[in-house]
């Protein structure tokens, strides 16, 4: 009896068995990455409650003003362009900001509005902004358009959680 041929036997009866755990392991994966996408989903950031801003948070809004505003661009490994945005946050007023919602606004050479990005500046797991106090901030944008007018965007309060 030849030994080649008794190898060869030997690697065509392992190829089921190799195949079989293959497939496991794929569904496996593809489960786990649906189960990810599922909670995640559920509990991502698209469910965050927007924050209120009524009469009483539009008034004191007026005491928090955003200073030092710097803007750069930076591109990944993956040739994708972020702008970054960031400054100093100042609660010029008496009360403590528990949260701090901002809508940035990018506009045209024709002072239209070509993005509007809403972001939490302040959010419940991050330290209260006190009266008088100054905090850093930086928001990330993966995408300005094009005929954005290179200026600094504005920054104006959207949402507010007093204490």
């Amino acid at each position: 009896m030849d030994p080649g041929a008794s190898a060869g036997r030997d690697d065509r009866s392992r190829l089921p068995i190799a195949f079989a755990a293959g497939a496991l392991v794929v569904l496996l994966l593809v489960a786990g990455l649906i189960l990810l996408v599922h909670l995640t989903g559920r509990h991502g950031p698209a469910a965050e409650v927007k924050l209120p801003f009524g009469p009483a948070e539009e008034a004191y809004a007026e005491r928090i003003h955003f200073l030092n505003i710097q803007m750069a661009r930076a591109t990944n490994f993956l040739n994708q362009e972020f702008t970054y945005v960031a400054g100093t946050i100042s609660n010029d007023g008496t009360r403590t900001v528990r949260a701090l919602e901002v809508t940035l606004e990018f506009h045209d050479p024709m002072n239209q509005v070509v993005l509007r990005e809403t972001e939490r500046l302040i959010g419940a797991s991050e330290q209260p902004l006190d009266g008088g106090q100054r905090r850093p901030f930086q928001v990330t944008l993966d995408h300005v358009p094009a005929m954005w007018d290179q200026q600094y965007p504005s920054i104006r309060v959207s949402g507010l959680t007093l204490e």
